[in-house]
């Protein structure tokens, strides 16, 4: 095994670069290690090109081996890894939006990008695997113009950190979280998580993130310069020169009106599609291979929207560039049993958010390669086909879908309450019933009124939108608000800006060109928070803070503390004294390390579930009275009394009477009810319980009225 290795310092530790024969079949291939953590990158493009495809394609995986942080994983009857996690999924996205924009997608050859994380100790394999993937694909023979660069940066207490760890991360105790991939000194790819943080802040996050990016691909370039292989010379499809003619005599007329129509979505240009491939057919009856005109159709209102925009200040439907869409908002009205809704209209996009309240029981463990820890709170979200007006598969949750459910929940994370003040577990689901334009930050405007419908006490209420860009040079572009239909489709910039009044909560970037410079992102930040606080106060019209109570449907929960040594006395054997608790009331219990309990339930079960906890954990005191205590067991010297689940004391054959008692069955058997009161608490807990301390006149002399008749 032959090795080349380069090296760098980032983030004060070691990345290292090994060139091998490990994967010596791929056409690109790296071993990249930051710390222990380390990554296999590789990439192949297929020799042939794809007849007939009208797009470019791209396979991006990243890859998680249980293996990786030293464990079996699996389940009991199969060992072995099964379909990618959230996570895996997630850093296959954020790899996969970082590179794509810096092929040519006129290239119909099949290229795959293959990550897979060999070993993982705390340090991001994700940003590990957008370097390496960068590398794998720098120095095969695959045409692409990388390479890319990308980091985390941290804002903490502290300072700044680069890259750290996931130790680090989980103490939540940082400013924001930034996921940063560009090249060139401009970014293409952000996954940000904030606490409510200004623009300036951000801004000053993504400066750090770039002068440590381009250090990366500093390394890159060296590395290429050496051991880059010459790529491949990719015949692609040119336009034909009697399709530019075709387009121009029959379709340039009409093209502005079509584009600029005034009208909301893409109707008005796909019928303009449909009668470009009409004149075609008519044009060239003998032509198999449409494909051969290329992209023209596409290529001319791509270049119609941006020369208006940039131009003409035009926007397809004719508002302003910074100009929001009609905005509607509602909470409840859907059914009363449903813990709490929101409904949230932007224009043409409508999404419906349900909330679910929960005990902590309810809570989502994610038991991964990388992460073991619990979810109190977490967002889904679902496209179906209806609601882009198409026929499609339904049911299966794809890439997409999981990534839009993470970046609202991201949004929605930094306002929800802490524990101690709201033990719910919340789970929100948002449906997107019409589409045009960013259903995911209408989840997040949506998902935040079901939250405020259910009485969840949110520290603000959070909105999203998502900014584009109509881009010519540095210097010549346009940012534009609340981009929809063509403005999505044909727009150089996918921008998602998500938080409250007082700041960001979650940001998202994809692009189509190489990179947006920070100055224009900035631009548009302060554009969207513009937008933000609109649509904030149409949210605040309907509901401007959340209910004050929660849904009378929804489980209550209440809370007690029991002291550490009294955890196994609450749990009992295997766990016989809770589950018996729980068979009994039908609450669910769940108890703390530092005995904190739980006791979830609907229809007053919590209720008696607490009262049985309560006894069991009492610490009793001389001078306390019980006037149901049971007698369980009679004795010659006395008898046993219960007066609670699980405590019980003695009452000594002295305490019955204040008369001399000689046989405690003349005056007592086992079933019977009677006040008692603690006389005394010895140091191992017993119990004294006295009758006649509590009422002189309870027991009678045999010859008259026993009053335990009466009372029983």
């Amino acid at each position: 095994m032959q090795n080349k290795e380069f090296s760098m310092e980032i983030g004060g530790k070691k990345l290292t670069a090994t060139f091998s024969d490990l994967a010596e079949q791929a056409h690109g291939s790296v071993l990249l290690k930051y710390g222990e953590t380390v990554v296999l990158a590789t990439a192949c493009m297929s020799e042939d090109k794809g007849e007939g495809l009208d797009f470019f394609n791209l396979t991006v995986d990243y890859v998680e081996k249980y293996y990786a942080s030293g464990k079996i994983g699996g389940n009991k009857y199969n060992r072995r890894e099964g379909k990618p996690s959230e996570e895996a999924i997630l850093g296959s996205r954020v790899i996969d939006r970082t590179i794509r924009p810096l092929f040519d997608h006129r290239i119909k050859n099949a290229v795959q990008v293959i990550v897979t994380v060999l070993a993982c100790d705390g340090d991001d394999p994700s940003v590990l695997a957008v370097n390496a993937a960068s590398l794998a694909l720098c120095v095969s023979d695959i045409p692409w113009s990388g390479p890319v660069g990308a980091v985390r940066v941290g804002k903490y207490k502290e300072g700044m950190v680069i890259n750290p760890n996931s130790k680090k991360r989980e103490g939540q105790d940082f400013d924001y979280d930034l996921i940063i991939c560009g090249k060139d000194g401009n970014i293409n790819m952000i996954e940000a998580l904030s606490f409510q943080r200004s623009e300036d802040e951000i801004e000053a996050g993504f400066k750090i993130a770039s002068e440590q990016i381009t250090l990366l691909e500093n390394f890159q370039k060296q590395i290429v310069k050496e051991i880059g292989k010459t790529k491949r010379e990719i015949k692609v499809h040119e336009t034909r020169e009697d399709a530019e003619k075709l387009f121009k005599d029959n379709f340039d007329a009409k093209l502005k009106e079509t584009v600029f129509s005034g009208k909301a979505g893409n109707e008005k240009i796909h019928d303009l599609h449909h009668e470009w491939n009409e004149l075609i057919k008519t044009t060239y009856p003998d032509l198999n291979d449409y494909s051969l005109f290329g992209d023209i159709f596409e290529e001319k209102i791509n270049e119609e929207l941006h020369r208006g925009a940039v131009a003409e200040t035009l926007r397809a439907d004719g508002r302003k560039m910074d100009e929001l869409r009609e905005i509607y908002a509602k909470a409840g009205g859907i059914s009363n049993i449903i813990h709490g809704t929101g409904i949230f209209y932007r224009g043409g996009t409508h999404v419906l958010s349900i909330l679910t309240l929960g005990g902590p029981d309810d809570m989502f463990t994610i038991n991964g390669m990388e992460l073991e820890t619990k979810k109190r709170f977490f967002h889904h979200y679902n496209f179906p086909p209806y609601s882009s007006g198409e026929v499609g598969r339904f049911g299966n949750t794809n890439r997409r879908e999981i990534g839009h459910g993470m970046l609202a929940e991201k949004a929605l994370f930094s306002v929800i309450p802490s524990k101690e003040d709201f033990p719910y577990t919340m789970r929100v689901v948002s449906e997107s019933m019409a589409s045009n334009g960013s259903t995911s930050q209408a989840s997040i405007c949506a998902g935040c009124m079901a939250l405020m419908d259910g009485g969840v006490p949110i520290k603000a209420p959070v909105a999203g939108i998502a900014m584009g860009l109509m881009y010519k040079n540095d210097n010549e572009y346009k940012v534009l608000t609340d981009i929809q239909g063509p403005e999505d489709h044909y727009g150089d910039m996918d921008f998602k800006v998500a938080g409250t009044k007082d700041g960001i909560s979650a940001i998202q970037l994809d692009v189509k060109v190489e990179g947006v410079p920070i100055k224009i992102l900035r631009e548009a930040m302060d554009q969207a928070k513009k937008a933000r606080l609109e649509i904030l106060e149409v949210m605040g019209k309907e509901l401007s803070t959340p209910r004050p109570n929660i849904s009378e449907h929804a489980p209550k929960i209440l809370i007690m503390k029991v002291k550490i040594d009294q955890i196994g006395l609450v749990i009992g054997p295997g766990g016989k004294t809770i589950n018996g608790i729980k068979d009994k009331t039908g609450a669910e219990i769940t108890i703390e390390d530092d005995g904190t309990v739980y006791i979830t339930g609907k229809n007053g079960s919590a209720e008696a579930a607490i009262k049985i906890v309560e006894a069991m954990t009492h610490e009793y005191k001389a001078g306390e009275t019980f006037m149901t205590a049971e007698v369980i067991k009679i004795l010659d010297f006395g008898a046993f009394v219960k007066i609670a689940p699980g405590t019980e004391g003695l009452v000594h054959i002295s305490e019955i009477a204040p008369f001399r008692v000689d046989k405690v069955t003349d005056f007592l058997k086992e079933g019977d009810i009677v006040p008692v009161k603690i006389k005394e608490v010895d140091d191992r807990g017993r119990l004294s319980l006295s009758i006649k301390a509590i009422d002189p006149n309870f027991i009678k002399p045999k010859n008259g009225n026993n009053p335990i008749n009466e009372v029983k």
